[in-house]
């Protein structure tokens, strides 16, 4: 290259430069956005990303998922985003809250009440410094909320031996909950009696009456054929469970604004997508699990939230969320 064409390139590039942006015949390769999630390819979070975000940025990014925690460990995701050997990953609320205690409130029985209200918390500005937070010291951009699905109580009984309305009815019953503190908590505060206990072990209990009943998702109640041996699926939906799209700060401070934008409507389309389809699913399964000859009801879901969020004020579960935030949550739903 002569001199001179080098002078107009220089020239040219100022000149756009000056203007703002930067067009595609002036823009550096292609980025690589790798995806590092615990999740299988036929996940609904991974076939929407893969099928949404990933062709929505093809123009300037390679998207490489890599899934059943292949690339990174389940649970180091976010450090190797703030490390910068990751680019995206899809984080808890209860990861995040290993390094922000505050995060804790998102992971909390009855403070989502379902898909869409997820999506007005995630985007109202109570949110704004939880992100920050996030941003500034852990070098993590949360792009967008998706929809795990809800849990509910699924138990031996039949509904004519046993209707759970409100959590005084589930006093005396033994269900299985996961071993932590913080999910037996939660049992105590449905009104049950939680039982921990492994997960390979819950259909062997159900069926011999160990446990009375076992909380998870619908498509766990399918997966795991616990509609074998339990009657009923009560639609508690006592924690609508969640991802966010995490990105790195790193990457995300480098791209234009207009690609920036294009990420950000990507990982919106997608987390619709994933949700639309989850919802789907859960409807579907409502279906065959009646099929089955199972009962599924709601109870009085104002009841449940009521009396499970009055058990965690003021206990130490509560201690980390900001003031009046519980509140701001509970006007954003019905």
């Amino acid at each position: 290259m002569n001199s001179i064409t080098r002078r107009m390139l220089l020239a040219c590039a100022v000149s756009v430069a000056a203007a703002g942006f930067v067009p595609a015949s002036f823009a550096a390769d292609k980025i690589t956005l790798r995806m590092s999630t615990p999740a299988s390819e036929t996940d609904q979070r991974s076939v929407a990303l893969a099928g949404v975000f990933a062709p929505a940025v093809a123009d300037f990014a390679t998207y490489q998922p890599h899934y059943n925690g292949s690339l990174i460990a389940q649970g180091s995701e976010l450090e190797a985003i703030a490390s910068g050997d990751l680019e995206m990953s899809i984080a808890s609320a209860q990861e995040l809250a290993t390094f922000f205690p505050e995060f804790s409130i998102f992971a909390t029985g009855y403070v989502h009440q379902n898909a869409a209200h997820q999506v007005a918390v995630f985007n109202d500005p109570l949110m704004d410094p939880f992100k920050q937070k996030v941003e500034d010291e852990l070098g993590v951009k949360l792009l967008s909320v998706m929809y795990l699905g809800r849990r509910n109580v699924n138990l031996r009984q039949s509904k004519d031996e046993l209707t759970v309305m409100t959590p005084a009815d589930l006093a005396g019953v033994n269900l299985r909950m996961p071993g932590s503190d913080a999910w037996q908590f939660l049992g105590k505060a449905l009104g049950a009696n939680p039982t921990p206990m492994a997960f390979t072990e819950i259909y062997t209990a159900l069926s011999t009456g160990s446990v009375d009943g076992q909380d998870n998702p619908l498509p766990t109640v399918v997966d795991a054929k616990f509609y074998e041996v339990t009657k009923q699926v009560v639609l508690t939906s006592h924690l609508v469970d969640l991802n966010y799209v995490a990105f790195s700060k790193a990457v995300w401070d480098k791209l234009t604004p207009e690609q920036q934008a294009t990420v950000q409507k990507a990982a919106d389309d997608a987390a619709e997508s994933g949700r639309q389809a989850q919802l789907k699913k859960e409807e579907d399964l409502v279906s065959f699990l009646r099929e089955k000859g199972m009962d599924i009801y709601d109870p009085d879901l104002n009841a449940f939230r009521t009396h499970v969020q009055a058990q965690y004020v003021g206990s130490e579960f509560a201690a980390s969320w900001p003031e009046g935030v519980l509140d701001k949550i509970n006007a954003l739903g019905n």
